[in-house]
């Protein structure tokens, strides 16, 4: 399948019109519309639902809607290649793709980066946010050089750096709350509570272990998987988040407040990537920088 005609098929799904797409891409309509059924023909499947007389507006079928995903993901990966190898011998830059969900654990890269700036100006770093299959789902496409993630890391297939400091889990909850009165809060605590909780959770996430007994029994108002949209429910009084410290501001003004949990729960995040990658110049800087901030 010819890079090019997957771009004509991205520029058409995005303008949902063939006339709108030729012209941007300057090309006549008859040409564009041969290209894209050819590439039909090619498929064997039907990508584009034509508009009526009534309607001219491009439709995607189900099979056109999977080759859009691809195809963004296809011409990425490219572009991010040809970056790599043009870029010159004397001079470090380039993007540098990290994949992470919430965590202050952030902070030690953002101060790697900025440890890296002065040095090498024009490497560009984008931060790709989601849970965990996200990570591992972008690390494996190669949309992504690194990613943060929790737990034990799979060494026969990842790479990995354990980052010194510990996330701790707590209760975020409205300082007027009876809760907001304790110090700490433990597991008996939360049974008759209204929870909110990430929707990031697994069979081993640590909160159910804490507890020592079924989640089932807890009262499970809401998930979240951005804690700031979470923590505005909390504001209004819906309910409490558990979730990790330092992630929302608590102080001032605020109405809210964190309080960890006790017996204390931690985690530890680790940045990884795919084992055997051969990484571009700016990756490399940056992996190494990292290494000798957290030893």
């Amino acid at each position: 399948m010819d890079l090019r005609v997957l771009e004509y098929f991205l520029a058409v799904a995005r303008e949902q019109s063939i006339t709108a797409a030729a012209k941007y891409l300057h090309l006549s309509q008859p040409t564009l519309s041969t290209q894209l059924k050819n590439m039909e023909e090619e498929l064997g499947k039907q990508l584009l639902i034509r508009g009526t007389k009534g309607s001219r507006k491009i439709l995607l079928t189900e099979e056109g809607r999977i080759l859009r995903k691809r195809a963004e993901e296809i011409l990425s990966l490219v572009q991010k290649a040809e970056h790599e190898i043009t870029a010159s011998d004397e001079l470090v830059g380039g993007d540098i793709y990290i994949g992470t969900g919430e965590s202050d654990s952030i902070r030690i890269l953002a101060k790697t980066a900025h440890s890296l700036r002065n040095q090498y100006p024009d490497i560009h770093y984008h931060i790709r946010s989601g849970n965990s299959a996200f990570v591992f789902e972008n690390l494996e496409k190669g949309l992504i050089d690194f990613g943060l993630v929790y737990g034990a890391v799979d060494v026969s297939q990842y790479g990995s750096l354990k980052l010194p400091e510990k996330d701790t889990w707590g209760v975020l909850m409205r300082k007027d709350a009876p809760l907001a009165k304790k110090e700490y809060v433990e597991p008996e605590d939360l049974l008759d509570l209204p929870l909110i909780i990430t929707a990031q959770k697994s069979e081993d996430w640590p909160i159910s272990k804490w507890l020592g007994q079924d989640m089932e029994k807890l009262n499970i108002v809401a998930s979240y998987n951005l804690l700031y949209n979470a923590s505005l429910f909390v504001d209004e009084s819906f309910g409490y988040a558990i979730c990790y410290d330092k992630l929302i501001n608590t102080s001032g003004s605020s109405n809210l407040c964190f309080r960890p949990l006790f017996p204390e729960l931690t985690s530890e995040a680790s940045i990884i990537w795919k084992r055997y990658q051969v990484f571009s110049k700016a990756a490399q800087k940056f992996i190494d920088k990292l290494q000798e901030i957290c030893m």
